[in-house]
């Protein structure tokens, strides 16, 4: 495995690749992170993954300096998993223009505009730095195939729309949400989360799949599950920023003619904001 940490030395050493999966990630990585390494194996012949704290997408009182950075334990999983390539660049590498201050010096993509519903409602400008900065990384190692999770659906939504907006020839494969034990949702984040509130971090979960059951179970008033939703995880102590039904096609508010749904949830515990989602299928109305 090799790292590398230049634009120009990652291009020069994949130059000679017949095909090349893509794996971006910000690093601390976990078991879900090395499912998506899996997947992309299973797409190529020569993997990709970057590691990079991408400050672009951090909200001024967001935690980017405290993001924890573990490049070599995430190195080690990463050489065990059998990944041929890593690219860790440094702020300068992937924004030329940085001039020590401000980021917004250089080029950035405007996402769709459902990339300011849902999370984007509470975290101003975080879907632009993040599709910018998948834009570049793609656009650097030039890759057949991308691999992203679902756990952040409207993330992947929106790489979707971008890759397609920009008539990318990249294949964008979507790797399942992968879990605890108790159904908590892998997330670098979950490292924030004292013993007793991981314990309760599996209620966003467990709360998401009770309106899931509700709709299969033929209710069709998504207002009130939702508010239902909020409701109960407020009261376990949640500080709740949405619990929404939505069709997972286009991310829109869901109709009661919508079969494929998802339904998103992101709450904070404590300080740590963590999200979720599951996508299902409506009970047909007859």
């Amino acid at each position: 495995m090799q790292i590398i940490h230049t634009v120009q030395a990652l291009r020069d050493a994949l130059k000679a690749q017949p095909k090349i999966a893509f794996v971006p990630t910000m690093g601390n990585l976990h078991a879900g992170h090395l499912h998506l390494v899996q997947i992309a194996q299973q797409h190529a012949t020569c993997v990709v993954v970057s590691i990079f704290v991408n400050p672009l997408q951090f909200g001024a009182n967001e935690d980017l300096a405290n993001y924890p950075r573990t490049l070599t334990a995430d190195c080690e999983k990463l050489e065990q998993a059998g990944v041929d390539f890593v690219f860790v660049p440094t702020v300068h590498e992937l924004y030329p223009d940085f001039d020590g201050v401000d980021l917004h010096q250089s080029m950035t993509v405007q996402p769709p505009s459902i990339a300011s519903d849902l999370c984007g409602a509470t975290r101003p400008g975080h879907f632009m730095g993040v599709a910018t900065v998948v834009l570049k990384l793609l656009n650097i190692v030039q890759p057949h195939v991308a691999v992203f999770g679902q756990k952040d659906y409207q993330q992947l939504f929106i790489i979707q729309s971008m890759v397609r907006q920009f008539n990318l020839s990249i294949d964008i494969v979507s790797g399942e949400t992968v879990r605890e034990s108790n159904g908590l949702a892998m997330s670098s984040r979950n490292g924030y989360l004292s013993f007793a509130e991981k314990a309760q971090a599996v209620e966003l979960v467990r709360t998401l799949q009770e309106v899931v059951t509700a709709i299969q179970a033929g209710s069709h008033d998504y207002p009130e599950l939702e508010t239902k939703a909020i409701q109960q995880l407020t009261a376990l102590g949640w500080q709740v920023d949405y619990v929404s039904i939505r069709s997972a096609k286009t991310l829109l508010p869901a109709q009661i003619n919508d079969k494929d749904l998802v339904v998103l949830g992101a709450a904070k515990l404590g300080k740590t904001r963590l999200i979720d989602n599951i996508q299902f299928c409506a009970k047909s109305l007859k």
